[in-house]
């Protein structure tokens, strides 16, 4: 159905208009919303200058930005609402309406429901509308309208729905990266605690070690000097003894010779040379076996049913850390003994 073009809003479309109004009013300045803002928990849309007054006013300490949110939805609705506003709106006499092009002066007055199109009533008497089911295009108007009105209200409190839902979200994500964060360094610090007790549980070890081997490298050294200052008489002797060898009188020969020889005796009795016992150099003792405790570190896990450090009960993993640092201790005492 063809018709002419260039009519105004018709019957209906103030009331639409105001009650989407209604929907866009500030419940504190009962003024159209400026800014407007969600409310966390609550969810419910103020100006932000008025969320700011109320709950300064209650609170001096309350920051809007952790407790709000933007909502673009209803701005971007309040900006389509004021262009909708500011288109004029002609008296209902100088209205025009649309004109039937098949039946010249026939006003389009009535709606084909069966076509789903405006027509004129000529259309419906005598046209191509005849067999079909039409209604007056004013109550259908109305229809349309207050169903068109109910959805837009319905989209926009479904929208505020959606968009409390993305500010709940938005702080689960915010709680999700704090609590990791938390949860990492607490990870850390334990970790770091086992790292202190293990390098702790090294360094006395190996001074357990320094220990034993500046005692052996000065039982040793000390026979070396005893050993040298023997040997260093020896030498000594021996060239005393030549040195007698070549004197050529006989008499002074005997005489010399029976007093290096007596040297000689005395020394060769005096050379019981002292010797470490066998293996006295091993530090084999010290060895230790951490295979056991490698093999429990690596599998190091979460606890399960655990909620945080509310969760652990009993040992600690400091705990477990120094017993797992007492087990080397105890085997390379057991080594030595």
């Amino acid at each position: 159905m063809n018709f002419a073009l260039g009519f105004k809003p018709l019957l209906g479309e103030t009331n639409a208009m105001d009650s989407l109004e209604k929907q866009l009013i500030c419940p504190i300045c009962l003024e159209m919303f400026t800014k407007p803002v969600v409310i966390l928990p609550c969810q419910h849309n103020l100006c932000r200058k008025c969320a700011n007054d109320v709950f300064q006013a209650s609170n001096p300490l309350w920051q809007s930005r952790g407790s709000t949110s933007r909502n673009l939805l209803v701005e971007n609705i309040i900006d389509l609402y004021k262009q909708e506003s500011a288109r004029p709106i002609h008296p209902k006499s100088e209205q025009q309406q649309l004109m039937c092009e098949e039946h010249g002066e026939e006003k389009i007055n009535i709606y084909c429901l069966t076509c789903e199109t405006p027509t004129c009533s000529m259309c419906k008497v005598f046209g191509a509308h005849k067999d079909c089911e039409v209604a007056p295009l004013q109550n259908v108007y109305k229809r349309q309208k207050t169903e068109l009105s109910d959805g837009i209200a319905m989209l926009v409190a479904g929208n505020d729905r959606i968009q409390a839902l993305i500010s709940q979200l938005e702080e689960i994500c915010r709680t999700i990266e704090e609590n990791g964060r938390r949860q990492k360094q607490h990870l850390c610090d334990k970790f770091d605690t086992l790292i202190a007790i293990l390098e702790e549980r090294k360094k006395d070890l190996v001074q357990c070690i320094g220990r034993e081997q500046d005692q052996k490298l000065g039982h040793v050294r000390s026979l070396i000097r005893r050993h040298g200052d023997h040997l260093e008489g020896a030498v000594k002797l021996v060239e005393a003894a030549i040195h007698s060898m070549e004197e050529p009188q006989m008499a002074v020969f005997l005489q010399s010779s029976k007093e290096v020889f007596e040297k000689i005796t005395d020394t060769a009795k005096a050379s019981n040379i002292e010797r470490t016992e066998h293996g006295y150099e091993s530090m084999d003792h010290f060895i230790i076996n951490t295979d056991d405790v490698a093999d429990m570190l690596r599998t190091i896990d979460f606890q399960p049913g655990c909620q945080g450090e509310e969760g652990e009960e009993g040992s600690t993993p400091e705990d477990g850390a120094e017993d797992l640092a007492a087990q080397p201790s105890t085997e390379g005492e057991s080594a030595r003994h």
